[in-house]
């Protein structure tokens, strides 16, 4: 649904198609979605469901979704608490010699450090434009977590400089397909009202990994170290990528293909889990025979909404950049080292929470940019906190504050997946884009909080400060920017036109996946709303 794209001819054959339908529909039962077994371009009247086919398929829906969250969910979950626990392993591994022992500076740590960043920004698009053509997502993403363990683990035998930023470049290969291709497979599966609640616990795995990998760091850095003469930082590298490999061949069994393909659904329900994304959108989600993924990709480069979502992340992700040092923000409390590490983990663990229940009312709601902007607003008040004093509570307490400013970062793709539906190879192509240019941020803010500005850090606030504000900005010039393409929605279901970039096919498809004529299609099309 591009709404870049200039009318076409397929437009003015919907009004034909709306304007002709008015042949009575064929009598007979039907099952409970209504599926009609004309094709989707005859000529029938409106299919009106009975209140007991309603029911069913309400029932079908809710069971469907129960068997999706429990496969979907926790597989993506457990995945991207490893995905940044092996991560961020290299920042408490700072803390028990890893510089000392690889003989660092502290430019080649930071080198160490963003290198990854470089490869999981650029392989991000491309990554996704992947996934949108193959068959088998689980096999793809499964196979990626397979390989970033392994870079992962050959981490803890690296003897150089050279070794360890090898490593680490390829780490960030194979983790750049997995957070955008997640979120691009969640709305595969479930509708605008439904996406953000289940991408917040997703991004919940973060927040944990923050916790719990703290704590697991602390522990194998304390118990492991000297284990057959090996390093406590080595163990703790070949320890956390040995669990990832074996994460990832579990994870091809889990996952879901697309609803067209996965292996654990019958037919009745792989065509409601369609039916379900056409009426969301008004649209088959499906791409036609002329969108290619370089089709798509050209798509998302000239909607301003990309670009836009994209300063908008990049920007958040470089005001949030303390996440990566948050040990080493911790330990300017004067605790030792495990205290550090352990003190680490409450404020993530909050983040969480909030994380999951902003998402939640943000469904219910259909609301958006508030839901991220107060998030964004709390972080700022931590690091301004963080500027004014040295007291110890207050301090610790701004961290937590800086924690949950994750809450709105994770509403962000799900916020431009609902912006911009179809076609899918375009929304993919977007998502990868915009979370790749997102983790630019991440790179530029891991050299934004050097030690030699500790241990206060006011150059550091200062950064993320002006990021946050410009993130804040960019998410209100989206809020309405959506508004004026409502109206425009608004302006034609009230002249009873063809909204712009509407497309036939998926129009038409989406009419035989739900069992109703391309006029009700149309309709369920001029009734769509972005979410802003």
């Amino acid at each position: 649904m591009d709404a870049n794209q200039k009318p076409s001819s397929s437009s003015s054959q919907l009004g034909m198609s709306e304007s002709s339908s008015s042949a009575k529909a064929p009598t007979g039962s039907r099952p409970s979605m209504g599926i009609r077994r004309e094709t989707y371009d005859s000529q029938t009247s409106d299919v009106e469901k009975t209140p007991s086919q309603i029911i069913q398929r309400r029932k079908e829906e809710r069971m469907l979704l129960h068997k999706l969250d429990m496969r979907l969910i926790p597989a993506i979950f457990v995945v991207y608490v490893m995905n940044y626990i092996n991560r961020s392993a290299i920042t408490a591994a700072r803390l028990k010699g890893f510089e000392h022992d690889l003989h660092l500076s502290d430019i080649q740590y930071n080198a160490v450090l963003s290198i990854l960043f470089v490869t999981l920004s650029l392989g991000q698009p491309l990554s996704n434009m992947i996934l949108n053509k193959v068959k088998r997502p689980s096999i793809y993403i499964g196979s990626c977590v397979v390989a970033w363990g392994l870079a992962s683990a050959l981490s803890g035998v690296t003897t150089s400089y050279g070794g360890i930023l090898a490593c680490r470049l390829f780490i960030g290969l194979p983790e750049g397909s997995f957070y955008p291709g997640a979120v691009y497979l969640l709305s595969c599966w479930y509708t605008k009202k439904e996406l953000a609640f289940r991408a917040a616990i997703l991004f919940s795995g973060l927040d944990l990994a923050n916790a719990f990998g703290a704590l697991v760091a602390a522990g194998i850095l304390s118990r492991m170290h000297g284990v057959s003469g090996i390093e406590g930082w080595r163990w703790l590298f070949i320890i956390e990528g040995s669990t990832t490999i074996l994460l990832g061949f579990c994870v091809m069994w889990l996952l879901p293909d697309y609803p067209r393909h996965t292996r654990w659904i019958n037919d009745l329900e792989s065509r409601l889990a369609q039916a379900r994304l056409s009426g969301d959108a008004g649209e088959a989600d499906q791409d036609t025979g002329v969108t290619s993924h370089l089709e798509g990709f050209k798509l998302a480069i000239a909607d301003p909404l990309t670009w836009l979502f994209s300063l908008m992340l990049f920007t958040h992700y470089l005001g949030r950049s303390v996440g990566q040092f948050f040990p080493t923000v911790a330990k300017t409390l004067g605790f030792s080292t495990t205290k550090t590490l352990l003190l680490t983990a409450p404020p993530w663990l909050l983040a969480a929470v909030v994380c999951v229940l902003s998402a939640w009312h943000a469904d219910r709601t259909g609301e958006r940019f508030y839901h991220i902007s107060i998030w964004t607003w709390a972080m700022m008040v931590g690091f301004i906190i963080s500027l004014c004093t040295m007291s110890v509570p207050a301090r610790y307490f701004a961290m937590f504050l800086m924690a949950i400013g994750d809450a709105g970062c994770a509403m962000t793709l799900v916020w431009m997946a609902n912006s911009i539906p179809r076609p899918p190879a375009k929304r993919a192509a977007a998502i990868g884009i915009t979370n790749g240019i997102g983790n630019i941020g991440t790179l530029v803010g891991s050299y934004a909080w050097k030690n030699v500005w500790g241990p206060r850090y006011t150059q550091s606030c200062c950064i993320s400060l002006v990021a946050l504000a410009l993130s804040t900005l960019a998410a209100f010039v989206i809020r309405q920017r959506l508004i004026q393409m409502n109206r425009q929605l608004i302006l034609a279901a009230e002249e009873r036109t063809v909204p712009l970039g509407t497309n036939e096919d998926r129009v038409k498809k989406a009419a035989h996946l739900e069992g109703i004529t391309v006029r009700q299609a149309l309709q369920n099309r001029r009734e769509f709303r972005y979410l802003y």
